[in-house]
Parts: structure tokens; sequence; C-alpha cells
């Protein structure tokens, strides 16, 4: 992924926060998900900051939605006006603008909230470049770790969301599949398998009519020498 931050067009509605706060000892926009993070599923991803650019309040938030989502619906709130960029031949969500309404001071923490969907083949790590824009300046938050490097030795690191795992919904989805078969295997199953079904009580019956005939061919023979 490029270190630069992507401009892209996005129309949306977004939840905003702003919340006063102390400055992070770590200056940075972070991402954070309300719950697992799943490839296949889906999660509200909260994306905060507590600090402005060099002390000048934060005017904006530009965020680059990367591959790896099925969907991104900005959830609607007071405090930030939002556009959409759309991009390529499926007109994909590419970029997320938030634009506050009030500038956000240097000392109070904001925070803007994107419903996002996971591609069932999603990667295990999804970086979100965001462009942090304030009344003086801006920092483009968009360096990705190499492998084997230390996000914590970038000067300005991306957001990186790690995700959990795929869904088992397949393998939950078989599993009702197997039961639904066995509920209606047919019968003679069961008696295949030594259940005492009814191929052996048939096999009973006949037992029985034949020694009955045999018995009542005795008696008439021992009748007739009489």
């Amino acid at each position: 992924m490029k270190n630069t931050t992507k401009k892209i067009v996005v129309g949306a509605a977004v939840g905003a926060a702003l919340v006063l706060a102390p400055v992070a000892a770590s200056a940075h926009v972070g991402v954070d998900a309300d719950g697992d993070a799943v490839a296949g599923g889906q999660a509200t991803l909260t994306f905060g900051f507590n600090h402005g650019c060099d002390g000048s309040a934060t005017t904006g938030l530009s965020i680059e939605m990367p591959d790896g989502l099925s969907g991104v619906h900005p959830i609607a709130g007071a405090g930030w006006a939002v556009d959409i960029e759309r991009g390529g031949e499926a007109g994909r969500v590419s970029t997320v603008t938030f634009t506050a309404e009030t500038p956000i001071p240097d000392a109070a923490r904001g925070e803007a909230e994107l419903l996002v969907g996971f591609a069932d083949d999603a990667a295990d790590a999804l970086a979100f470049p965001v462009e942090q824009v304030c009344e003086d300046g801006a920092i483009a938050w968009s360096e990705v770790a190499a492998d084997g490097e230390d996000p914590h030795d970038l000067d300005a690191p991306a957001p990186v969301l790690e995700l959990t795992g795929p869904q088992d919904g397949e393998a939950g989805n078989a599993e009702m599949e197997h039961e639904d078969a066995a509920e209606h295997a047919p019968a003679e199953d069961d008696s295949a398998s030594g259940g005492g079904g009814a191929v052996p009580l048939a096999l009973s019956g006949v037992a029985v009519v034949v020694s009955l005939a045999a018995l009542g061919t005795s008696i008439v023979r021992t009748r007739r020498r009489a």
C-alpha cells in the first residue's frame, strides 16, 4: 500500500463524538472495532484521535477504504458533515471524509464511526490511511509497516485493524444439513445397523409360521398311521 493518502469521493452520514480529554501519549489516529472483526462479518469501527496538528485544531478526517470490505456505511451523528467518494467500475466506496462543524481543539478527543462489512477473503489486517486536516496544516497517517518492521518505528502510521479470522458459518450450515439428513433417514438404515428394526421381526414371524406348519403335518401323519 502506498504511503500517501488517496482522495476519494464518498457521501454518507457518520457519527462523530467530541469529548474533552488530555492529549494521548501516542499522537496518531487509531481504529477500534466494537467487537470481533471477523472475515465475512461486520463491525462498527471508531476512528479516534486526541490531538491536532502541532497544536492546531482538527477540522476534518479523510479515511481511505482498503480492499477486503464488502460494504461501508457511515453512522449518522452530530458534529460532522460527511462526504463519500466512490471509485472503480462497481462504484465501491473508496474514501469517507468527515468535516467538523466546529474545529476540534488540540486538547480534545474526536471520534468518527463507520459500520463496515468484511469480505470472506479479507486479509488478516486492514490498513485505513487517514489524512487529518487542521486549521493550520495536515498530517497524512498513511505509513504501513513492512514485514518484520515495528509499527512503532513509523513516523505517521496508518490505523490498522486486526481481523480474528473467517466466520464458521459454512461449518455451521454443514452441521445443520447433517442433522437434517439424520432426522429424515429411512427406517431401513436403522435395521441395517443391527438396531432391531422391521427385518428381524419379519424373519421371526416366518420362523413361527414354518414351525406351526411342520407341527400340523406331523400330527396328520400320526393320525393316519393310527
